[in-house]
This record gives structure tokens, C-alpha cells and sequence, in this order.
């Protein structure tokens, strides 16, 4: 991966990001160049369709042929492998700290975060809680997960991309009602205390 690869971190491959993958980059094969997308999970059936929309279009704008290869698992697992070897052309992680690690790396120029608008984020999400069916402890919000009773289950921010997505939710909805730092830990440690099992 050369050091000028584009980097996004979750998505939207814009014509001047493949463009801009760095000297080097991209694999000719015959009158066509094949790119190497390094993703993470959720992306696999949003890529089949964009990348063959992109193809199209890269085309028609006079680029050539253009062959993209996605490689899909966890976040974190996704930023070792590039750092331990493998050729990316275009990395497209859910994790900043994932896309961090491969700059300490010195695989990626610094500056990626204020490439683009929103923390080079170009969309938000939310958390959705699941509930049992009647939701009979009337779970509404974060501050009913740290009440007395309420089992919560949830994967482990130290391993899990989704999970770190899940802590910073919580601590930003502190963070929204005015809580201090300090009250911020101490809500999560009660919410955390309510997980039964860190999956």
C-alpha cells in the first residue's frame, strides 16, 4: 500500500479518491487496472452494487477499465492485515483508531482525518436498542439500560468495532445532558455493570 493511498473512513469512493491512490497504486492488468478495497463486514452487499455503479461511471469519464476486489472482516483485523502486508489500494474502515494504526504505520500520509467534511465520516448513524417483546421494562432510552433489573447485552468495546460504536453512543448522550467526565465514567461503569455477558 503506497503511502498515498486514499483513505475514507467508511465509505463513498469519490472519482478524485481512486484517482489519488498514489503512485504505484492499483494493479494493470491488460488495458484495465484492478483496485483492492480493504473493508470491514457491514459493507460487502453496499460495495457489490457501488463499486459496479463506479465502474460504469470511471469509465464513461474516459478512465479505463477499472476491476475491484473487495476484502471484508473486522475493522481492527482488517487494519492489521495491511499493516502486516496486504496491498490495499483503497482502505475503508469503521474505526478511525483502525485507520490511525495504519498511519503510525507510516503507510498513510498524516491529515487523512481533516481530508474531507465530517472527520472524512460522510454519514452518522445511531444506536437502536432491541427489546423483548411487550417491553415490559419500558426501555426508552440509555438511561433506563443502567436501572436496577435491566440485563444488557452487548459486544466488547476492547475486540469489537460495533461495541467501541455502542461505549462512545452512550458517552456522548452524557456528554449531550451536561454530565461531567467524571459522572460520564460512572455511567458507564453502572451500564456496563448491567452486561451480563461482553460478547
Amino acid at each position: 500500500m503506497s503511502k498515498k493511498a486514499a483513505v475514507l473512513l467508511i465509505c463513498i469512493l469519490a472519482v478524485s479518491c481512486l484517482a489519488g491512490c498514489g503512485s504505484g497504486s492499483g494493479n494493470k492488468k491488460g488495458d484495465g487496472t484492478e483496485l483492492l478495497n480493504v473493508s470491514y463486514d457491514p459493507t460487502r452487499e453496499f460495495y457489490t452494487e457501488f463499486n459496479e455503479i463506479f465502474c460504469e461511471y470511471w469509465k464513461e469519464k474516459g478512465g479505463g477499465d477499472v476491476t475491484i476486489t473487495q476484502s471484508h472482516g473486522g475493522s481492527g483485523s482488517q487494519a492489521r492485515s495491511v499493516i502486516e502486508g496486504n496491498e490495499a489500494d483503497v482502505v475503508t474502515l469503521a474505526l478511525a483508531h483502525d485507520i490511525t494504526a495504519i498511519e503510525n504505520s507510516g503507510m498513510i500520509e498524516e491529515g487523512w482525518l481533516e481530508e474531507f467534511e465530517g472527520n472524512s465520516s460522510p454519514y452518522t448513524s445511531t444506536i437502536v436498542f432491541l427489546v423483548r417483546k411487550g417491553n415490559e421494562k419500558n426501555i426508552l432510552d440509555w438511561d433506563d439500560l443502567v436501572k436496577d433489573k435491566v440485563e444488557v447485552i452487548t459486544p466488547n468495546p476492547k475486540t469489537s468495532g460495533g461495541a467501541c460504536w455502542n461505549f462512545l453512543a452512550a458517552w456522548a448522550y452524557e456528554q449531550q445532558n451536561g454530565k461531567n467526565e467524571q459522572e460520564t465514567e460512572e455511567f458507564l461503569r453502572k451500564l456496563y455493570k448491567n452486561v451480563l455477558v461482553l460478547v
